[in-house]
């Protein structure tokens, strides 16, 4: 499970996030995939109206670093996060350690920011089912090439403006997402997910699926 798979279902069912990144490079080739992989996603009219743009210069990392510092700023009181002592090995204290790890070396990575142009007749969330399939797209392009890439909230809070200075993103854009991608430094693995019988109801909210799900 942590190296390439041309199959679709153990790509998505094995598409974990990943935090922790070797030090090598992501190729072009590789990343070219990925790109393609998210414009192949579907688009409301077919409008295309997006753009990818790969953040790996050294001053456009140094402004990503940045907006990961002000995000965990504001993450941190939201999840009840502080830095684990090095005794704790519980399974929170390693989740915590690797969301750490990825704000901390955030300047030393590849990215992709994913914007959306903002037509006036549509409201966002309608706008973001053209980019978040493009986005997940890259995710399971970046998984299946056995590449690991996790998507970020720099892109937001504090962090927004100065990637839109930075890129010069124009005012009718939004800013959808970032995703920073590399090589994993762990593996990939089972995802853990609620159960379908959770999720989903059948023909009515309170009605439970058990027909179909059995």
């Amino acid at each position: 499970m942590t190296g390439p798979s041309d199959d679709v279902w153990e790509v998505m069912s094995t598409a974990r996030t990943i935090r922790r990144f070797t030090d090598e490079p992501v190729d072009d080739a590789t990343l070219k995939r990925c790109l393609d992989a998210a414009r192949w996603a579907p688009s409301g009219a077919n409008a295309q109206g997006w753009r990818f743009v790969v953040l790996r210069s050294p001053a456009q990392r140094a402004v990503v670093a940045k907006a990961a510092a002000q995000a965990l700023q504001v993450i941190e009181p939201v999840y009840g996060m502080s830095r684990p002592a090095p005794e704790d090995n519980s399974r929170r204290a390693q989740n915590n350690r690797a969301t750490y790890e990825l704000h901390d070396r955030a300047g030393e990575f590849t990215s992709v920011l994913f914007a959306q142009i903002h037509y006036p007749t549509a409201s966002q969330l309608l706008l973001g089912g053209s980019i978040f399939p493009a986005m997940q797209n890259f995710l399971l392009a970046a998984r299946a090439q056995g590449l690991g890439a996790c998507m970020t909230s720099w892109a937001s809070y504090g962090g927004e403006q100065l990637l839109r200075d930075a890129v010069g993103v124009p005012g009718e854009w939004m800013l959808a997402g970032h995703i920073v991608v590399g090589w994993p430094k762990g593996k990939h693995g089972p995802l853990r997910r609620r159960s379908l019988a959770e999720a989903v109801n059948l023909d009515h909210w309170d009605h439970p699926a058990q027909d179909l799900l059995s």
